[in-house]
C-alpha cells in the first residue's frame, strides 16, 4: 500500500512540476500543460531541468535589438510543496534558474555581440484551486485521476529583479524590475484520458529605472494558452501546446517604440515516470507567428524527484 501511496505522490507531482519551464525565457513565450492539475496535500518536488534556445530570443523580446541570434543554455532548480489551503488544492514553487549563452543583433544599426553567464530572475508562483480539486490524500487523488471533473484554478506568478544586470548594457540576463503574472486556467475531462486545459493571464510589469542612464516602462502583455492532453497511463502523458500573447509596448524615456508583440508558438510536451518517485520530462516549441521576437526553438529536458 505505501509503495501505491509513492508512486501516486510521483505521478501527481511529475504533471505539474516546473510550472512555466525555465524562467530564463521571455515570460509571455512559455508553454505550461498541467500547470493547475492538483496533487495530494504534503506532496514534496524537487527539480532540475535543461534547456536550450536558439534563435531570435532574449531574456526580453522588448529590448531594442533586431537581428537577433542567440545560443542559450539554461540549468533550472525549483522546489515545490502542495498544502491545504481553505480546504482547497494549493500549491507553492520557487524557480533559481542560471543562464550562459551567446547573443548577436543591431542596436540602431550598430552591430553588438555579448557573452553572458549567471543567475536569472527567481520567481515564485502561488497557484490554488477553485473547483472540482478540495484539499485531498493519495486516496482521493485516485478517485481525481479515475474520474477527472473540471477543474478551475488560479495563481500569481511573481520574477524578483535578482538576476545578474549591467546598467550600461543592452543584452543582460537579469531584467532589473519587478514582474507578476495573475491567471485563471480550467482543465476540461473530454474523455477520461483525454484533457483539454485553458489558461488567461497578463503579465504586469515595473519600470527598469537603469537602463543605460533611462527609465523603461512596458505595457502589459495578454497571453492565452490552450493545451490538448492524452494520459496514457498514470504519470505518463502527452500533451499538444499552444499560445498567443499580445501587448508588451514599451516606453524609453519620452520615446515610444515601435515593439508591440503578437506573437504565437506550438510545442509538445512528454512526461514518463520510473521507479515510482522519479520522473522525466521534455519539450520542443517553435514560434508560429511571430510579430516582434519570438522566431526561436526551444528543448527542454527535465528530472523530477517526488516525495512525501
Amino acid at each position: 500500500m505505501r509503495s501505491d501511496i509513492s508512486r501516486l505522490l510521483l505521478i501527481s507531482a511529475a504533471l505539474q512540476v516546473l510550472c512555466g519551464g525555465v524562467s530564463g525565457v521571455a515570460c509571455a513565450q512559455e508553454l505550461t500543460p498541467r500547470a493547475y492539475w492538483p496533487t495530494p496535500s504534503g506532496t514534496n518536488v524537487f527539480g532540475v531541468s535543461y534547456q536550450r534556445s536558439t534563435g531570435d530570443i532574449v531574456t526580453d523580446p522588448s529590448l531594442p535589438l533586431t537581428g537577433v541570434d542567440s545560443d542559450i543554455n539554461y540549468l533550472q532548480m525549483s522546489y515545490q510543496r502542495s498544502f491545504s489551503l481553505a480546504g482547497r488544492t494549493a500549491a507553492l514553487q520557487v524557480s533559481v534558474p542560471y543562464s550562459r549563452g551567446e547573443t548577436e543583433g543591431l542596436v540602431e544599426g550598430e552591430f553588438r555581440r555579448r557573452n553572458t553567464s549567471g543567475l536569472a530572475d527567481i520567481r515564485l508562483r502561488l497557484a490554488y484551486n477553485i473547483k472540482g480539486a478540495p484539499s485531498m490524500d493519495a486516496a482521493g487523488f485516485r478517485a481525481l485521476r479515475d474520474a477527472p471533473r473540471t477543474i478551475v484554478g488560479a495563481s500569481v506568478l511573481v520574477q524578483a529583479p535578482t538576476g545578474d544586470y549591467d546598467v550600461d548594457k543592452v543584452i543582460n540576463i537579469g531584467t532589473n524590475r519587478w514582474s507578476i503574472k495573475p491567471a485563471i486556467g480550467v482543465i476540461w475531462p473530454l474523455r477520461p484520458t483525454w484533457l483539454l486545459e485553458f489558461e488567461l493571464g497578463a503579465w504586469l510589469f515595473g519600470d527598469n529605472d537603469a537602463f543605460l542612464g533611462e527609465t523603461r516602462k512596458q505595457d502589459p502583455i495578454l497571453s492565452a494558452e490552450f493545451h490538448l492532453i492524452k494520459r496514457i497511463r498514470p504519470g505518463f502523458w502527452a500533451s499538444l501546446d499552444g499560445n498567443f500573447y499580445v501587448g508588451g509596448r514599451t516606453n524609453v524615456g519620452d520615446s515610444a517604440q515601435a515593439n508591440l508583440q503578437r506573437n504565437s508558438r506550438v510545442g509538445v510536451t512528454v512526461a514518463f515516470p520510473f521507479r515510482r518517485r522519479h520522473a522525466i520530462r521534455s519539450s520542443v516549441s517553435t514560434g508560429v507567428v511571430t510579430k516582434s521576437g519570438g522566431d526561436f526553438q526551444m528543448f527542454t529536458l527535465s528530472y523530477i524527484y517526488a516525495w512525501n
